[in-house]
């Protein structure tokens, strides 16, 4: 499959169940994985579902503008860089946001980095 549209199918896939059911987010990550949410690393599926399960807002509609895909690594891994807007509910403006992805195996799953910042209102 070509490596752009994997990584527009997974962000799609990502932030769609990001949207709906944060907790479905749990089969896509291992016991590997690792999320650095504002400069806290948070290993392993079940930690990283209860980190985003846990942020205060409960409903909010991801905006993707960007998705740049590159090889990383000889085993086929691929980095996946990701950004867009964040409109949390009830909120008028919305938020900046990007965030990485690295692959490093060819199964489709995140087991090393997840990495969100957020920015200011437009």
């Amino acid at each position: 499959m070509d490596p752009d549209a994997l990584a527009k199918a997974f962000v799609e896939l990502y932030y769609s169940t990001f949207d709906s059911n944060r907790a479905g987010l749990a089969s896509l990550y291992q016991d590997g994985s690792m999320l650095t949410f504002e400069g806290q690393k948070i290993q392993g599926s079940q930690n990283i579902v209860a980190k985003l399960t846990s942020l205060p807002f409960q409903q909010c509609q991801h905006s993707i503008t960007t998705v740049d895909c590159q090889p990383s690594g000889p085993a086929g891994g691929m980095l996946v860089f990701v950004s867009g807007n964040l409109q949390l509910a009830g909120e008028q403006h919305a938020l900046k946001f990007s965030q990485i992805v690295l692959f490093r195996n060819s199964q489709l799953a995140i087991v090393c980095l997840l990495a969100f910042a957020s920015g200011s209102p437009e």
